[in-house]
């Protein structure tokens, strides 16, 4: 069996205590940075082979693993910090074991966007991770358009070097927006920074940083002023299904899908 088991983002009391005992009973453990790693191990006391597991070895690792998970042995896989696979190495591992038929399971714990998005009071019903933005610029401008109309909080992680650039960057695409910067997440100088977009975020820059953003405003469709039979028909004249017709003036109109399909069903009673 194989656990991909969540780590402490910063104080080592933050795992749980079936991460230990797992821990403790496995045979071996793959790792981001082994170095790093060994730091929580040695702080509870267990003594494990490790097996370094990155971005620059994770295909080479996956095949070790999936080749220990079938001799019987007991697969832990933890990252330097939070929770495997999200924005760290762990989804090729991952792919390769469904691949393969190997049997694997989640010990969940810290994740360091989750407790940015609580200490941010950021409406939490709806929201976007998209992770640190990656690539050159006009692949992270092409990527934050994808978001401008989302009315969902938006979250980021950043490094310290590219937290003005990434600030930039997201006022660029969305405009003057409330935002906040959170960092030295369960540490003992945790910080949650507000700020707008068009002001930047001032001061020096240490530490990772998870950003929030603002959801995007209400925009009222010009679509709108029809009829809702009218609005659906508009959409099924662009070759949609009903079903689908039906989500997209519900989007429009900022109301629920059944909530469409009643008013339909009044306006043909009303037109009979």
């Amino acid at each position: 069996m194989v656990y991909f088991i969540a780590t402490p983002i910063g104080n080592l009391k933050d795992i749980s205590l079936r991460a230990l005992e797992v821990l403790r009973g496995c045979d071996c453990v793959f790792c981001e940075d082994t170095r790093h790693s060994l730091k929580l191990l040695n702080h509870y006391e267990i003594k494990k082979p490790l097996y370094a597991c990155h971005q620059f070895n994770e295909r080479a690792a996956a095949d070790k693993l999936i080749s220990l998970a079938r001799e019987g042995k007991q697969v832990a896989v933890v990252t330097d910090a939070g929770t495997p696979v999200i924005s760290d190495p762990g989804n090729v591992l991952a792919s390769a074991m469904r691949e393969a038929g190997v049997e694997f399971t989640l010990i969940p714990g810290a994740c360091a966007f989750v407790a940015a998005l609580v200490l941010s009071a950021f409406p939490a019903d709806r929201f976007s991770f998209i992770g640190f933005l990656r690539g050159k610029k006009s692949e992270k401008r092409a990527l934050l358009q994808e978001y401008a109309s989302d009315r969902g909080t938006l979250v980021i992680y950043s490094a310290p070097q590219d937290v003005d650039d990434d600030v930039a960057l997201l006022f660029e695409a969305f405009g003057p927006r409330k935002a906040a910067a959170v960092r030295e997440i369960t540490k003992i100088h945790e910080s949650v920074e507000y700020f707008g977009l068009e002001t930047g975020l001032a001061g020096e820059k240490r530490g990772e940083y998870v950003l929030l953003v603002q959801g995007a405003e209400k925009s009222e469709s010009p679509l709108n002023s029809l009829s809702v039979s009218e609005h659906v028909a508009h959409y099924a004249k662009q070759g949609m299904e009903q079903k689908e017709a039906f989500k997209r003036v519900a989007k429009d109109r900022g109301v629920s899908k059944s909530e469409i399909y009643r008013e339909m069903i009044t306006q043909k009673e009303e037109d009979s």
